[in-house]
């Protein structure tokens, strides 16, 4: 039997978003190097492998917004879905200090295969999800580890993400985050939300979806407690702004 490389949580839940989360596990399917890339279990539990708490967090979030969740079923280190096709870094061989060895012979053959059997299949059921209604907001879940090897430490709790071709979303967001006293907020930080042919490109701004790219410091998410909790901290102030525009 094939395995689906996606879940869908409430597919025919009525909200306006669309939930999605591109690194949701760090699974290995079988048929890539019998479901082993070569590095140490302790490497594979952290971010390089995939966005730890983040699909618990979309799931909670798409329960209290009422809407879809689409959640990756395969490692970024597999293929990452949140590149574009023909993006360098679309099959890493090195990532955060760590040598990937099942990726380092990897050829434009097996790049391929990766693209039908994994990458593809969860943008089409993606797009389906996203095409159910006219007035689609997509909402990408994403978390970031608080320190990167050798890097300086990231201050931010939650980081609002975007592209400049489209803030309309982000804007106003970060502007209502950066009222809560307890709370520092990245302005397209850690890093910019502009990346073409990711998933916001594709999926967002080449139709002209609104949307924006919420990323969450893992150490704040590692648990199911804390994934509701920042879920229904969060939800209220998505709407608000969402109405708002």
């Amino acid at each position: 039997m094939t395995v689906q490389p996606y879940s869908i949580e409430g597919a025919t839940r009525p909200g306006r978003w669309l939930i999605t989360c591109d690194h949701a596990t760090n699974r290995v399917p079988q048929d890539i190097c019998c479901g082993d890339l070569g590095i140490a279990p302790e490497d594979m539990a952290r971010h390089i492998a995939y966005d730890v708490g983040a699909a618990g967090l979309a799931r909670a979030l798409g329960l209290a917004l009422d809407s879809p969740v689409i959640c990756s079923d395969f490692s970024r280190l597999v293929i990452d879905p949140n590149r574009g096709e023909d993006d360098p870094t679309l099959v890493m061989k090195l990532y955060d200090g760590t040598i990937i060895p099942a990726n380092r012979p990897v050829g434009a053959a097996e790049v391929e295969r990766r693209l039908d059997t994994l990458y593809r299949p969860y943008h089409d059921a993606l797009e389906a999800l996203a095409a159910r209604r006219d007035d689609t907001v997509l909402l990408a879940i994403h978390s970031f580890t608080p320190c990167l090897r050798g890097r300086a430490p990231r201050p931010w709790q939650v980081g609002v993400l975007y592209s400049h071709l489209d803030d309309r979303l982000s804007r106003p967001l970060i502007d209502r985050l950066k009222a809560e006293p307890d709370l520092c907020i990245g302005d397209n930080e850690p890093y910019s939300g502009h990346l073409p042919g990711d998933s916001v490109d594709r999926h967002a701004l080449q139709p002209g979806r609104h949307n924006t790219l919420i990323e969450l410091r893992n150490d704040l998410i590692g648990t199911a407690e804390a994934q509701e909790y920042w879920a229904a901290r969060l939800a209220p102030i998505l709407s608000a702004v969402l109405s708002g525009l």
